[in-house]
């Protein structure tokens, strides 16, 4: 077992991918940590809940979510795994949902069955030879290719948190988000925005302000299904325990400021019904789009 989770979380160096790796594999201290043999007297939990609303000014839902998770535990091992999807589609009605679907059930699917059996079946199955990193790669390049079959002239952001152990691996096109909230109050976007409204805010033409009500607010410049290649984005980090993990489509961040984001997470015991409130406050705001929230609740 601890063989197998150094391979997931170090890197391979007779594959260098052309993605965009936003931070190294896992420091030895990361790795120990992960692969731990010493008992664990209080296992951690994860609590999952999901929302997801058309909104009130859209006729149809170019949304979809995809999540799935498990807990392994023992008196020497506790291992959480779960992976958590949102897509949001775009060209037409059509179009926009089947991509969506698409690409979420393609990673989703990519990633369970790559990781699910050799975690928890390990005698009946086969351990990957990628790492982590290359897993999320690689799925995201079959849900891309899935997409230009399936759903010719639409597309659709992607934005992906594997979890596995104390470990998130982050998969990121577009302008859905991921975000980490903290007990002390912190919320923090832990993806950046592939739109063209983003990229003049870190560029300093536009403000935050402006970029909330500019005319091409909603143009991606990297999206699945797109003829160019694209380059998602990658990461680790360490998921914050105790605290939140958010993934939502612009439906929802566009809409409720940071810190109504904040109190709707952490005010509720039960994350369905946080996720339920955010739904609520997006709609009551107006609902300009679809709405889809993943609220994971890490104790």
């Amino acid at each position: 077992m601890v063989d197998f989770f150094k391979r997931l979380f170090g890197s391979n160096k007779n594959n260098i991918s052309s993605i965009n790796v936003e931070t190294a594999p896992l420091s030895e201290e990361q790795l120990k940590f992960v692969t731990r043999e010493d008992p664990i007297v209080t296992p951690s939990q994860i609590l999952v809940g999901v929302g997801q609303s058309v909104g009130r000014q859209r006729d149809h839902n170019e949304d979809a979510l995809f999540y799935f998770n498990s807990n392994f535990a023992n008196s020497s091992k506790d291992i959480s795994f779960g992976i958590f999807i949102v897509a949001d589609g775009m060209g037409g009605h059509e179009y926009g949902e089947v991509a969506s679907s698409v690409a979420s059930k393609t990673l989703g699917d990519y990633v369970v069955q790559k990781l699910y059996s050799p975690l928890f079946n390990p005698s009946s199955s086969t351990p990957p030879n990628e790492s982590i990193q290359e897993i999320i790669e690689n799925g995201i390049k079959l849900a891309q290719n899935a997409v230009m079959h399936k759903a010719p002239g639409g597309g659709t952001t992607i934005t992906a948190g594997l979890i596995l152990g104390d470990q998130i691996t982050i998969g990121h096109v577009g302008d859905s988000r991921l975000y980490f909230i903290y007990p002390d109050g912190r919320i923090e976007s832990k993806t950046n925005d592939h739109s063209l409204v983003k990229r003049l805010v870190d560029l300093g033409q536009i403000s935050e302000t402006e970029a909330k009500n500019h005319p091409n607010k909603n143009v991606l410049y990297r999206a699945l299904g797109q003829s160019e290649p694209f380059r998602p984005d990658l990461m680790n980090l360490t998921i914050p325990k105790p605290g939140y993990i958010l993934i939502c489509s612009d439906g929802l961040w566009g809409t409720i400021v940071d810190e109504e984001l904040f109190r709707l997470a952490t005010n509720f015991e039960n994350p369905s019904i946080s996720c339920s409130k955010m739904v609520d406050a997006a709609n009551k705001a107006g609902g300009p789009d679809n709405i889809s929230v993943i609220l994971i609740k890490i104790l």
